[in-house]
Protein backbone atom coordinates (compact mmCIF):
# COMPACT_ATOMS: atom_id res chain seq x y z
CA UNK A 1 0.00 0.00 0.00
CA UNK A 2 1.36 3.12 -0.54
CA UNK A 3 2.21 5.82 2.21
CA UNK A 4 -0.37 8.32 0.69
CA UNK A 5 -3.21 5.82 1.05
CA UNK A 6 -2.34 4.55 4.47
CA UNK A 7 -2.10 8.35 5.87
CA UNK A 8 -5.85 8.61 4.56
CA UNK A 9 -6.73 5.19 6.38
CA UNK A 10 -4.84 3.96 9.15
CA UNK A 11 -2.86 7.46 10.11
CA UNK A 12 -5.90 9.71 9.25
CA UNK A 13 -7.97 6.97 10.89
CA UNK A 14 -6.06 7.06 14.14
CA UNK A 15 -7.01 10.95 14.08
CA UNK A 16 -10.48 11.00 12.51
CA UNK A 17 -12.48 13.34 10.51
CA UNK A 18 -16.13 13.98 9.93
CA UNK A 19 -18.40 15.23 7.83
CA UNK A 20 -20.54 18.43 7.52
CA UNK A 21 -24.49 19.19 7.76
CA UNK A 22 -26.92 21.87 8.96
CA UNK A 23 -28.51 22.57 12.29
CA UNK A 24 -30.80 25.16 13.39
CA UNK A 25 -28.28 26.10 16.42
CA UNK A 26 -24.54 25.38 15.31
CA UNK A 27 -21.86 27.53 17.35
CA UNK A 28 -19.35 29.01 15.41
CA UNK A 29 -15.74 28.28 14.95
CA UNK A 30 -13.48 30.65 16.61
CA UNK A 31 -12.98 33.94 15.70
CA UNK A 32 -16.72 34.35 14.71
CA UNK A 33 -16.55 37.80 13.66
CA UNK A 34 -18.13 38.39 10.52
CA UNK A 35 -19.22 34.86 10.52
CA UNK A 36 -22.51 33.24 10.39
CA UNK A 37 -23.89 29.86 11.32
CA UNK A 38 -25.28 27.46 8.46
CA UNK A 39 -29.24 27.40 9.09
CA UNK A 40 -32.22 25.20 7.38
CA UNK A 41 -35.39 26.55 6.73
CA UNK A 42 -37.79 24.58 8.19
CA UNK A 43 -40.01 24.57 5.04
CA UNK A 44 -36.79 23.61 2.88
CA UNK A 45 -38.19 26.63 0.90
CA UNK A 46 -35.21 29.52 -0.74
CA UNK A 47 -34.90 31.91 2.17
CA UNK A 48 -36.78 35.45 0.94
CA UNK A 49 -33.51 37.59 -0.60
CA UNK A 50 -32.70 40.67 1.79
CA UNK A 51 -30.51 41.77 -1.35
CA UNK A 52 -26.94 41.33 0.65
CA UNK A 53 -23.93 39.36 -1.42
CA UNK A 54 -24.38 35.30 -0.07
CA UNK A 55 -21.36 35.34 -0.83
CA UNK A 56 -19.22 38.16 -0.05
CA UNK A 57 -15.50 36.64 0.20
CA UNK A 58 -15.97 35.69 -3.20
CA UNK A 59 -15.02 38.00 -6.58
CA UNK A 60 -17.42 38.38 -9.46
CA UNK A 61 -16.69 35.35 -11.91
CA UNK A 62 -18.01 32.39 -12.87
CA UNK A 63 -17.04 30.16 -9.94
CA UNK A 64 -19.37 32.80 -7.95
CA UNK A 65 -21.58 32.88 -10.73
CA UNK A 66 -21.64 29.04 -10.78
CA UNK A 67 -22.79 28.59 -7.45
CA UNK A 68 -25.57 31.01 -7.48
CA UNK A 69 -27.05 29.92 -10.77
CA UNK A 70 -27.26 26.39 -9.35
CA UNK A 71 -29.25 27.72 -6.15
CA UNK A 72 -31.78 29.72 -8.14
CA UNK A 73 -32.27 26.74 -10.34
CA UNK A 74 -32.44 24.40 -8.40
CA UNK A 75 -34.37 25.90 -5.66
CA UNK A 76 -37.14 27.66 -7.52
CA UNK A 77 -40.45 25.75 -8.00
CA UNK A 78 -41.43 27.21 -11.90
CA UNK A 79 -37.43 25.90 -12.71
CA UNK A 80 -37.33 22.76 -15.03
CA UNK A 81 -34.34 21.74 -12.67
CA UNK A 82 -35.95 22.08 -9.13
CA UNK A 83 -34.60 19.78 -6.84
CA UNK A 84 -36.90 18.60 -4.22
CA UNK A 85 -35.62 19.83 -1.00
CA UNK A 86 -35.37 16.12 0.35
CA UNK A 87 -33.19 15.53 -2.31
CA UNK A 88 -30.70 18.84 -1.97
CA UNK A 89 -27.64 17.20 -0.81
CA UNK A 90 -24.03 18.81 -0.46
CA UNK A 91 -20.99 16.86 0.05
CA UNK A 92 -17.73 19.01 1.30
CA UNK A 93 -14.67 17.29 1.35
CA UNK A 94 -12.29 18.89 4.16
CA UNK A 95 -8.95 18.60 3.86
CA UNK A 96 -7.69 21.34 1.50
CA UNK A 97 -11.48 22.33 0.52
CA UNK A 98 -12.71 23.70 3.77
CA UNK A 99 -9.49 24.04 5.51
CA UNK A 100 -5.78 24.48 5.45
CA UNK A 101 -4.49 20.95 4.64
CA UNK A 102 -0.41 22.36 4.20
CA UNK A 103 2.34 21.33 5.11
CA UNK A 104 0.75 18.23 6.11
CA UNK A 105 -2.77 16.74 7.76
CA UNK A 106 -3.77 18.01 10.75
CA UNK A 107 -4.58 14.25 11.74
CA UNK A 108 -1.35 14.00 11.23
CA UNK A 109 0.42 16.63 13.19
CA UNK A 110 -2.00 15.41 15.63
CA UNK A 111 0.03 12.02 16.19
CA UNK A 112 3.44 13.94 15.62
CA UNK A 113 2.30 15.53 18.87
CA UNK A 114 0.56 12.22 20.14
CA UNK A 115 4.52 10.55 19.83
CA UNK A 116 6.02 13.38 21.73
CA UNK A 117 3.34 13.20 24.35
CA UNK A 118 4.22 9.91 24.95
CA UNK A 119 7.72 10.05 24.54
CA UNK A 120 8.79 10.32 28.40
CA UNK A 121 7.58 6.99 28.97
CA UNK A 122 9.57 5.34 26.13
CA UNK A 123 13.03 6.09 26.72
CA UNK A 124 13.92 3.49 24.23
CA UNK A 125 12.08 5.64 20.96
CA UNK A 126 15.63 8.54 21.05
CA UNK A 127 17.19 5.03 18.87
CA UNK A 128 15.08 5.13 16.61
CA UNK A 129 15.17 7.65 13.94
CA UNK A 130 11.57 7.76 12.81
CA UNK A 131 10.46 7.98 16.20
CA UNK A 132 13.46 10.95 17.04
CA UNK A 133 12.39 12.60 14.23
CA UNK A 134 8.43 12.58 15.13
CA UNK A 135 9.43 13.62 18.70
CA UNK A 136 11.35 16.60 17.34
CA UNK A 137 8.46 17.48 15.19
CA UNK A 138 9.76 16.63 12.06
CA UNK A 139 7.01 17.45 9.57
CA UNK A 140 9.29 14.78 7.02
CA UNK A 141 9.80 12.17 9.21
CA UNK A 142 7.28 9.79 7.39
CA UNK A 143 8.33 10.47 4.31
CA UNK A 144 10.54 7.64 3.36
CA UNK A 145 9.02 5.61 6.42
CA UNK A 146 8.19 1.70 5.15
CA UNK A 147 4.62 -0.26 6.24
CA UNK A 148 5.84 -1.65 9.15
CA UNK A 149 7.11 1.57 10.13
CA UNK A 150 3.97 3.12 10.44
CA UNK A 151 2.52 0.35 11.60
CA UNK A 152 4.67 0.59 14.89
CA UNK A 153 3.88 4.45 15.21
CA UNK A 154 0.11 3.15 14.80
CA UNK A 155 0.96 0.68 18.08
CA UNK A 156 2.86 3.07 20.06
CA UNK A 157 0.47 5.86 19.99
CA UNK A 158 -2.16 3.62 21.91
CA UNK A 159 -5.33 3.68 18.88
CA UNK A 160 -6.88 1.08 20.85
CA UNK A 161 -8.81 2.42 23.47
CA UNK A 162 -12.49 3.52 24.14
CA UNK A 163 -13.69 5.78 21.83
CA UNK A 164 -14.56 8.60 24.97
CA UNK A 165 -11.01 8.47 25.60
CA UNK A 166 -9.83 8.76 22.07
CA UNK A 167 -12.61 11.67 21.44
CA UNK A 168 -11.22 13.67 24.81
CA UNK A 169 -7.49 13.70 23.31
CA UNK A 170 -8.44 15.30 20.11
CA UNK A 171 -10.53 17.72 21.63
CA UNK A 172 -7.81 18.57 23.83
CA UNK A 173 -5.39 19.02 21.21
CA UNK A 174 -7.69 21.17 18.90
CA UNK A 175 -7.82 23.52 22.18
CA UNK A 176 -3.87 23.93 22.14
CA UNK A 177 -2.46 23.17 18.53
CA UNK A 178 -1.68 25.85 16.15
CA UNK A 179 -0.61 25.81 12.63
CA UNK A 180 2.84 25.67 11.94
CA UNK A 181 3.20 28.97 9.30
CA UNK A 182 0.39 30.74 10.60
CA UNK A 183 0.43 30.53 14.19
CA UNK A 184 -3.05 30.14 14.63
CA UNK A 185 -5.38 27.28 16.27
CA UNK A 186 -6.80 24.75 13.59
CA UNK A 187 -10.41 25.63 14.46
CA UNK A 188 -9.11 29.10 12.47
CA UNK A 189 -7.65 27.58 9.84
CA UNK A 190 -11.02 27.49 7.81
CA UNK A 191 -11.78 29.10 4.62
CA UNK A 192 -14.89 32.12 4.89
CA UNK A 193 -15.59 31.37 1.36
CA UNK A 194 -16.32 28.10 1.71
CA UNK A 195 -18.23 28.62 5.37
CA UNK A 196 -20.33 31.10 2.72
CA UNK A 197 -21.01 28.61 0.58
CA UNK A 198 -22.28 26.50 3.11
CA UNK A 199 -24.38 28.42 4.36
CA UNK A 200 -25.95 29.85 1.69
CA UNK A 201 -26.95 26.41 0.84
CA UNK A 202 -27.81 25.48 3.88
CA UNK A 203 -30.34 28.79 4.25
CA UNK A 204 -31.59 26.95 0.66
CA UNK A 205 -32.84 24.09 2.06
CA UNK A 206 -29.74 21.78 1.00
CA UNK A 207 -28.36 19.32 3.86
CA UNK A 208 -24.41 19.90 3.74
CA UNK A 209 -21.85 16.85 4.76
CA UNK A 210 -18.25 16.57 4.96
CA UNK A 211 -17.00 13.88 2.70
CA UNK A 212 -13.43 12.95 4.25
CA UNK A 213 -10.45 10.60 3.16
CA UNK A 214 -9.38 11.98 6.94
CA UNK A 215 -10.53 9.95 10.20
CA UNK A 216 -14.76 9.86 11.09
CA UNK A 217 -13.87 10.14 14.98
CA UNK A 218 -11.50 12.65 13.81
CA UNK A 219 -13.28 15.25 12.64
CA UNK A 220 -16.63 14.38 14.48
CA UNK A 221 -14.77 15.92 17.86
CA UNK A 222 -14.92 19.45 15.69
CA UNK A 223 -17.55 19.71 13.51
CA UNK A 224 -20.28 21.01 15.15
CA UNK A 225 -17.79 24.09 16.57
CA UNK A 226 -16.05 24.57 13.72
CA UNK A 227 -18.37 24.24 11.00
CA UNK A 228 -22.27 23.89 12.24
CA UNK A 229 -22.40 20.62 11.59
CA UNK A 230 -23.35 17.61 13.26
CA UNK A 231 -21.82 14.49 14.09
CA UNK A 232 -24.16 12.30 12.03
CA UNK A 233 -23.46 14.70 8.63
CA UNK A 234 -19.41 13.26 8.89
CA UNK A 235 -18.81 11.18 6.70
CA UNK A 236 -14.83 9.50 6.67
CA UNK A 237 -12.39 6.76 6.86
CA UNK A 238 -13.05 4.98 9.88
CA UNK A 239 -11.38 1.78 12.03
CA UNK A 240 -13.22 -1.49 13.65
CA UNK A 241 -14.66 -0.84 16.58
CA UNK A 242 -15.63 -3.62 19.58
CA UNK A 243 -18.25 -3.89 21.91
CA UNK A 244 -17.18 -5.13 25.35
CA UNK A 245 -17.19 -3.72 29.01
CA UNK A 246 -14.64 -2.76 31.51
CA UNK A 247 -13.76 -3.95 34.97
CA UNK A 248 -16.48 -2.62 36.58
CA UNK A 249 -19.08 -4.44 34.11
CA UNK A 250 -20.16 -1.15 32.33
CA UNK A 251 -20.18 -1.19 28.56
CA UNK A 252 -17.28 0.39 26.53
CA UNK A 253 -16.95 0.93 22.58
CA UNK A 254 -13.23 -0.12 22.04
CA UNK A 255 -11.09 1.41 18.82
CA UNK A 256 -9.41 -1.29 16.90
CA UNK A 257 -6.50 -1.07 14.57
CA UNK A 258 -8.42 -2.73 11.63
CA UNK A 259 -9.48 -0.46 8.90
CA UNK A 260 -12.90 -0.65 8.27
CA UNK A 261 -13.50 2.48 5.80
CA UNK A 262 -11.68 3.87 3.31
CA UNK A 263 -13.20 7.25 2.50
CA UNK A 264 -10.95 8.53 0.03
CA UNK A 265 -11.23 8.16 -3.82
CA UNK A 266 -14.17 5.46 -5.25
CA UNK A 267 -14.74 4.72 -1.53
CA UNK A 268 -16.00 8.56 -1.03
CA UNK A 269 -18.55 7.29 -3.51
CA UNK A 270 -19.17 4.08 -1.93
CA UNK A 271 -19.25 5.59 1.65
CA UNK A 272 -21.86 8.41 0.26
CA UNK A 273 -24.47 5.53 -1.10
CA UNK A 274 -23.66 3.54 2.12
CA UNK A 275 -24.72 6.45 4.65
CA UNK A 276 -27.08 9.00 2.37
CA UNK A 277 -28.19 6.21 -0.36
CA UNK A 278 -28.78 8.85 -3.10
CA UNK A 279 -27.11 10.97 -5.34
CA UNK A 280 -25.26 14.46 -3.98
CA UNK A 281 -26.64 17.31 -6.31
CA UNK A 282 -23.73 19.54 -5.64
CA UNK A 283 -19.91 18.01 -4.38
CA UNK A 284 -16.79 20.07 -2.97
CA UNK A 285 -12.80 18.99 -3.38
CA UNK A 286 -9.56 19.73 -4.39
CA UNK A 287 -7.68 16.50 -4.84
CA UNK A 288 -7.41 13.15 -6.84
CA UNK A 289 -9.48 12.11 -3.82
CA UNK A 290 -12.26 13.56 -4.49
CA UNK A 291 -12.66 12.89 -8.36
CA UNK A 292 -15.06 10.32 -7.62
CA UNK A 293 -17.19 11.94 -5.23
CA UNK A 294 -17.49 14.57 -8.09
CA UNK A 295 -18.05 11.47 -10.93
CA UNK A 296 -20.92 10.35 -8.55
CA UNK A 297 -22.85 13.35 -8.12
CA UNK A 298 -22.97 14.04 -11.69
CA UNK A 299 -23.85 10.78 -12.43
CA UNK A 300 -27.35 11.32 -10.51
CA UNK A 301 -28.52 13.25 -13.51
CA UNK A 302 -30.38 16.83 -13.83
CA UNK A 303 -29.28 19.85 -12.24
CA UNK A 304 -25.37 19.74 -10.42
CA UNK A 305 -22.52 21.65 -8.75
CA UNK A 306 -19.23 20.10 -8.94
CA UNK A 307 -16.35 22.14 -8.06
CA UNK A 308 -12.64 21.82 -7.23
CA UNK A 309 -10.55 24.23 -4.91
CA UNK A 310 -6.88 24.96 -7.34
CA UNK A 311 -4.51 26.11 -4.40
CA UNK A 312 -2.88 29.16 -6.46
CA UNK A 313 -2.31 31.57 -3.75
CA UNK A 314 1.33 31.49 -2.14
CA UNK A 315 0.98 34.42 -0.67
CA UNK A 316 -2.54 34.15 1.28
CA UNK A 317 -2.17 30.29 1.43
CA UNK A 318 -0.15 27.52 -0.78
CA UNK A 319 0.13 26.85 -3.81
CA UNK A 320 0.70 23.29 -4.96
CA UNK A 321 -0.82 21.33 -7.39
CA UNK A 322 0.75 20.06 -10.03
CA UNK A 323 -2.13 21.30 -12.08
CA UNK A 324 -1.37 24.45 -14.48
CA UNK A 325 2.61 23.55 -13.58
CA UNK A 326 2.00 24.54 -10.08
CA UNK A 327 4.77 23.12 -7.45
CA UNK A 328 3.85 19.10 -7.36
CA UNK A 329 2.96 17.62 -3.34
CA UNK A 330 1.87 13.91 -1.63
CA UNK A 331 -0.48 16.13 0.22
CA UNK A 332 -3.48 17.32 -1.81
CA UNK A 333 -2.28 16.27 -5.12
CA UNK A 334 -4.34 17.86 -8.47
CA UNK A 335 -2.88 16.72 -11.54
CA UNK A 336 -2.77 17.98 -14.90
CA UNK A 337 -5.49 15.17 -15.57
CA UNK A 338 -8.47 15.84 -13.08
CA UNK A 339 -8.07 19.56 -14.15
CA UNK A 340 -8.54 18.27 -17.95
CA UNK A 341 -11.26 16.17 -16.63
CA UNK A 342 -12.81 18.99 -14.77
CA UNK A 343 -13.15 21.40 -17.83
CA UNK A 344 -13.97 18.45 -20.32
CA UNK A 345 -16.77 17.96 -17.54
CA UNK A 346 -18.49 20.99 -17.12
CA UNK A 347 -16.58 20.96 -13.58
CA UNK A 348 -15.77 24.27 -12.03
CA UNK A 349 -12.06 24.69 -10.61
CA UNK A 350 -11.87 27.81 -8.03
CA UNK A 351 -8.90 29.59 -8.20
CA UNK A 352 -7.98 30.48 -4.65
CA UNK A 353 -5.86 33.62 -5.90
CA UNK A 354 -8.81 34.91 -8.24
CA UNK A 355 -11.77 33.74 -7.02
CA UNK A 356 -11.12 34.44 -3.46
CA UNK A 357 -11.59 37.96 -2.13
CA UNK A 358 -10.64 36.25 1.78
CA UNK A 359 -9.06 33.27 2.78
CA UNK A 360 -9.20 33.31 6.43
CA UNK A 361 -11.83 35.25 8.73
CA UNK A 362 -8.99 36.79 10.60
CA UNK A 363 -7.50 38.00 7.66
CA UNK A 364 -7.16 41.75 7.22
Amino acid sequence: MKLRAIFLSALLLSLSFILAGCTSNPTPAAPPAGQTAPNTPSSGQPVASTGADPLPSWNDGPAKQAILNFVKTTTDKASPQYVQPQDRIATFDQDGTTWVEQPMYSQVLFMYDRVADLAPQHPEWSNKPLFKGLIAGDIHALDNATDKDIQSVLNATDISMPVDEFASLVKRWMETAKHPRFNRPYPQMVYQPMLEVMKYLCDNGYRTYIVTGGGQEFVRTYSQPVYGIPQDQVIGSALETQYTYNKDGSPVLMRKKDLLLNDNGVGKAEDIYLFIGQHPKAAFGNSTGDQQMLEYTQAGGGASLEMLVLHDDKTREYAYGPAQSLPDTHVGKFTQALYDEAKAKGWTVISMKNDWKQVFTWEK
